[in-house]
């Protein structure tokens, strides 16, 4: 845990209070930003909202605290962390089918391209896509062994989930025309297609920011099955004894 703060994985993290908040009302309204593919129920008032990420993610319990530094448990990262290893030593053990994608191509590739190659390693299928499938002003895309959004020439960062439903849309399309290809059995991922891929069905493992309530909602409504929360955008090269750490508990 004194890895996760001093990197600003947890602890004081680089997002501001002010884009918490904001986020939370945002995601309410159905933001095409925050909403990420989760539809706020009845019970998602702004009250439970906030008590939510202060319990999932643990963001600064004072609702009157409006301007400054927000934070992050290390406790909270750690305990989802077992959570999520658990479920993807679970699939790996069991050979399954893993799709990974990320809408954060900056930083969580390095957690996810280690775990594409030990799932695969140990007998599992990780999944891709064909070509690249046009999505607003570029298309989605795999880059070695996780889907990302690419955009005139770079790769994007996106909240939205329409670049996992085009995913979801073409392997679906081809089991259906050929009965034998892929569904996945499990996605790990983050943001937007975490959502998409939750509503659809999909068991789903994510990361989220404390700025990313839709998604906590998302596990709480039972659509998403683990979320952790952390700092999604620092230097990649912090995530490495994260990283370890999830194999180790995975049993990998």
């Amino acid at each position: 845990m004194t890895h996760l703060d001093t990197t600003r994985i947890t602890g004081d993290v680089a997002t501001p209070r002010e884009a918490n908040l904001r986020n939370i009302q945002d995601f309410l309204a159905s933001s095409e930003h925050q909403y990420m593919g989760i539809t706020p129920g009845p019970e998602d008032t702004w009250d439970a909202v906030f008590s939510l990420m202060v319990a999932k993610v643990g963001i600064n319990a004072d609702p009157t605290y409006t301007q400054g530094q927000d934070t992050i448990s290390a406790q909270l990262c750690v305990d989802a962390l077992d959570r999520y290893a658990q479920i993807y030593g679970e699939v790996v053990r069991q050979r399954g089918r893993i799709l990974f994608a990320t809408a954060h191509p900056a930083a969580m590739p390095a957690v996810y391209t280690p775990m594409a190659a030990v799932a695969r390693a140990h007998g599992a299928e990780v999944l891709t896509i064909a070509g690249g499938i046009p999505w607003d002003t570029g298309d989605v895309r795999a880059v070695g062994d996780v889907v990302m959004v690419e955009q005139y020439g770079g790769l994007r960062h996106t909240h939205r989930p329409e670049p996992m439903d085009l995913v979801l849309d073409q392997l679906e399309a081809a089991h259906q025309a050929h009965g034998s290809a892929p569904l996945p059995d499990l996605v790990v991922t983050d943001h937007g297609m975490a959502g998409a891929a939750g509503t659809r069905g999909y068991r789903v493992i994510a990361v989220g920011d404390c700025n990313d309530p839709a998604v906590f909602v998302g596990q709480a409504q039972g659509v998403i099955d683990v979320v952790v929360p952390l700092d999604d955008n620092v230097p990649p090269q912090a995530y490495e004894p994260m990283t370890q750490f999830i194999l180790a508990r995975a049993g990998l």
